[in-house]
C-alpha cells in the first residue's frame, strides 16, 4: 500500500541537527521538533541530544502522555524511508576499520608498556624502603 507521506532516509534526518533545525525519529515517524524545543517540559537538551537520530528507545523510556503522544503528531513531516536506510547502513561502515585499529595499536602501543614500567620501578622502590 503506498504511503500518503514524505519519505525521509536516515542520512536526510541527521542532517537536520541543530537547535534551529531539529528533525527526530520516533517509531518510523520523522518529526520537526525545532519550534517545541523551547516549550519542552524536559528541556531542549533533552531533545538536542537524540537530533538527527532515531529517538524511539529515549522517547518510549521517558514515559510520555497521551497528550505528549498527540501533540508529537502535529510535528510530523513524514515517515523514515526503511529501503533507504537499510542500504545507507553499509556506506556508514568506515572502510579498513581493522588496518586503521592495528595502525594505532602499533603507534600507541608505548603508553600502556610506560605505565606498566613506572608501576615496577614504583613497586621495587616501595618494596627496597620497606
Amino acid at each position: 500500500m503506498p504511503t500518503l507521506t514524505k519519505l525521509y532516509s536516515m542520512k536526510e534526518v541527521s542532517q537536520h541537527n541543530t537547535k534551529d533545525d531539529c528533525w527526530i525519529v520516533i517509531d518510523g515517524k520523522v518529526y520537526d521538533v525545532s519550534t517545541y524545543l523551547d516549550d519542552h517540559p524536559g528541556g531542549d537538551d533533552v531533545i538536542l541530544a537524540t537530533t538527527g537520530k532515531d529517538a524511539t528507545d529515549e522517547f518510549e523510556d521517558a514515559g510520555h502522555s497521551k497528550d505528549a503522544k498527540e501533540l508529537m503528531e502535529t510535528m510530523c513531516i513524514g515517515e523514515l524511508d526503511t529501503d533507504a536506510s537499510a542500504s545507507a547502513e553499509p556506506e556508514t561502515q568506515p572502510t579498513g576499520y581493522p588496518e586503521k585499529l592495528m595502525t594505532l595499536t602499533k603507534q600507541y602501543w608505548a603508553v600502556p608498556a610506560a605505565i606498566v614500567g613506572i608501576s615496577v620501578v614504583v613497586g621495587i622502590l616501595y618494596l627496597r624502603k620497606k
